[in-house]
């Protein structure tokens, strides 16, 4: 079993370490299990590195690394938006325009937080009653671990191979590959009123998402941490399986500072 866990300050330095990590000789499939990513600043990321991976991205056919992002926190929507309320409200209406693009037809990410496909019928907004819950606590008690934001529920039903076991779901789920391989996100708020998450996937694509996933993870967070009026803390993503995937020899001059990339 391959394992590894990192830390370190910013998204690129983080990515870069689990890429490294991933591609050793005596990994030949680049793949882990079980692998721990953790960002003590999930907001900053290198602005010319991301410019160059994004270029590889275009030449591979891929999204740009912003919508990758868009998917977990929509930052344009949320700029125009008076609050969490107003932005759930919109996000809400334009959600099934949102589903009608490809790859979108379970949802997104970010419609799981304020749309979540509950049991009852009822969507639930899950972004406001977490943001709400972490108000006020900050503001009393402060229990530090009751925050949880579920991705997958019982509509995703998928063909495939592999097994999950989710230890928080608002729903029961039985998709086995696809949407969503995000499957929680717990949020801890500590002494020094700051709130960390904790990001699980049961699938990690390193060159495809991990690195769009982690930008709108830390927006996300950043975003929650300040309408509950708090600092926003560290990020923690942790994939049941990572695979380094993409151009391995063209993307080996970035990950090892060495050279520009080729497209």
């Amino acid at each position: 079993m391959h394992t590894f866990t990192v830390a370190e300050r910013d998204v690129t330095r983080a990515w870069v370490a689990a890429c490294n990590k991933l591609d050793h000789k005596d990994n030949p499939g680049r793949t882990g299990l079980h692998t721990v990513v953790r960002i003590a600043d999930p907001t900053s990321d290198d602005a010319a590195f991301r410019a160059e991976l994004d270029r590889l991205r275009t030449a591979r056919g891929l999204w740009p690394l912003e919508t990758v992002a868009s998917t977990l926190f929509p930052t344009a929507l949320a700029a125009r938006c008076a609050g969490p309320e107003d932005l759930t409200e919109r996000y809400r209406r334009m959600y099934p325009v949102l589903k009608r693009y490809p790859g979108n037809e379970r949802g997104t990410y970010f419609g799981r937080l304020v749309s979540y496909p509950a049991a009852s019928k009822t969507a639930i907004d899950q972004l406001g009653t977490v943001i709400s819950r972490l108000r006020t606590q900050a503001a009393g008690t402060k229990i530090a671990a009751a925050y949880e934001i579920d991705m997958a529920a019982a509509t995703d039903t998928e063909q495939g191979h592999g097994s999950e076991l989710l230890t928080h779901a608002a729903g029961k789920d039985n998709g086995y590959i696809g949407f969503p391989c995000l499957s929680h996100i717990s949020l801890q708020l500590d002494r020094d009123r700051r709130v960390h998450a904790a990001a699980l996937y049961r699938s990690h694509y390193m060159f495809e998402r991990a690195y769009g996933n982690y930008l709108g993870l830390g927006r996300l967070l950043a975003y929650i941490a300040r309408q509950a009026e708090l600092a926003c803390g560290t990020l923690t993503v942790v994939a049941g399986h990572a695979r380094l995937d993409g151009p391995i020899t063209q993307l080996r001059p970035l990950l090892t500072g060495t050279s520009r990339l080729a497209a």
